[in-house]
């Protein structure tokens, strides 16, 4: 299964919104193919430090995870890491979370007039 940066997003941003800060998932057989696809993402997002499993098929967000959500909220920056990637043939996971970041730090350095 190949992974999908866009999914993810939506994952990370339908985590956030929940009230309670967990989230189950776990594999069953006679899974269907949106629930297995929904569960390897959720690994993908455990295994690069943004989830982190507190239970069997129990996950939660990290900080990274809420660094990172903050990072791709805007559609702009979303955008431009997802060229950024493209550009360069591809990202992983962690290049992508680290390009949101400097595109979000760029626009909040011209926005505000400071340098991180």
């Amino acid at each position: 299964m190949k992974r999908d940066d866009d999914y993810i997003r939506e994952l990370l941003f339908a985590a956030e919104a929940e009230d309670d800060p967990h989230v189950i998932a776990v594999k069953t057989l006679g899974a269907d193919q949106e629930e297995v696809r929904r569960i390897y993402h959720i690994d993908l997002l455990s295994d690069a430090g943004l989830m982190v499993e507190t239970g069997k098929g129990v996950f939660r967000l990290t900080n990274q995870g809420h660094d990172y959500i903050e990072a791709i909220r805007s559609d702009t920056v979303w955008k431009k890491t997802k060229e950024g990637a493209q550009a360069v043939g591809g990202a992983t996971l962690n290049m992508m979370k680290d390009m949101a970041i400097a595109y979000l730090k760029k626009e909040a350095a011209e926005k505000l007039g400071i340098q991180f």
